[in-house]
């Protein structure tokens, strides 16, 4: 077993909702595509739903023997520095573990990720590193709009993958369009629960070879131009071409490819697979 090759590929494009998505599949929530043995796309209402799909889909293909690998459109580190200020450790498991043990999420999408949030503004001296929230919450260390000092808080704002991928977001935005720190904090807990089962590893942090799951960042805007041509619901668009066309770059012996990140790269920060080849990846995507 190489460390590419995969039987296989799950791409989940996550929700940071605080109420169940609509009964009918609509955008802004969460999908999950699969390439492999058959390809689908399939549409959740809840985190805790989607979450409990995951745990299933993954012990069944390890029960068929078949090695997976799942991707979430989420960051899975933070950028250097922030781990240990937070945790005293130097290590974005650290920081799953910390959000773990404070996020609250119920069955119905009912979160505290704001409060969490302003949490940590609050123990970094109020000034950041988040920053936006609804307006109608009283949350006072946590801004409505960017007016954080990142180099006092010696961060820097965005990872080193987020200055490849420009278009990316930073991960300290929790709101209004384009914001993806709220999926974060409402994806990591997760993250860390499936990193607990057997024969998991997480990407890059992890070492993968023959590890039977792989958790991985992913990034479907790297498919932007294909993903408008397609048309109907983006999400469902996004993980249908992401998942195919890694399935297809496996399929080519070309997936270890993106299994690699620069050696200069902060091991916590973590990296986008993909970040880099996205020729590779819009090659094979139609």
């Amino acid at each position: 077993m190489t460390d590419s090759v995969f039987d296989t590929i799950v791409v989940v494009d996550w929700s940071a909702a605080s109420a169940p998505s609509p009964a009918r599949p609509s955008a802004d929530a969460i999908w999950i595509g699969v390439a492999g043995a058959d390809e689908r796309v399939e549409y959740f209402r809840t985190r805790a739903a989607a979450e409990a799909a995951l745990v299933a889909l993954m012990a069944a293909e390890r029960a068929a023997g078949r090695r997976v690998l799942v991707g979430f459109d989420f960051a899975l580190g933070y950028p250097a520095g922030f781990a240990a200020l937070l945790t005293g450790q130097a290590r974005a498991r650290a920081v799953w573990a910390w959000m773990a043990g404070r996020i609250v999420d119920d069955a119905q999408n009912r979160n505290n990720r704001f409060a969490v949030a302003e949490g940590i503004n609050r123990a970094f001296g109020g000034a950041g590193p988040f920053w936006g929230r609804p307006a109608g919450l009283d949350l006072p260390a946590l801004p409505a709009t960017k007016a954080v000092d990142y180099a006092a808080l010696g961060l820097a704002e965005r990872r080193a993958v987020e200055r490849v991928v420009p278009r990316a977001q930073p991960v300290w935005k929790l709101y209004t369009t384009g914001s993806v720190g709220s999926q974060v904090l409402m994806g990591l807990p997760m993250v860390h629960r499936l990193a607990q089962g057997a024969g998991v590893a997480v990407w890059p942090f992890d070492p993968v070879a023959g590890a039977g799951v792989v958790l991985a960042e992913i990034y479907p805007s790297l498919l932007a131009p294909h993903v408008a041509a397609e048309g109907g619901i983006r999400d469902a668009a996004q993980v249908r071409l992401l998942s195919r066309a890694l399935w297809r770059l496996r399929q080519a012996g070309q997936l270890a490819t993106l299994l690699t990140v620069p050696g200069d790269v902060p091991p916590e920060e973590g990296w986008i697979l993909g970040a880099g080849h996205e020729a590779a990846l819009r090659a094979v995507a139609a």
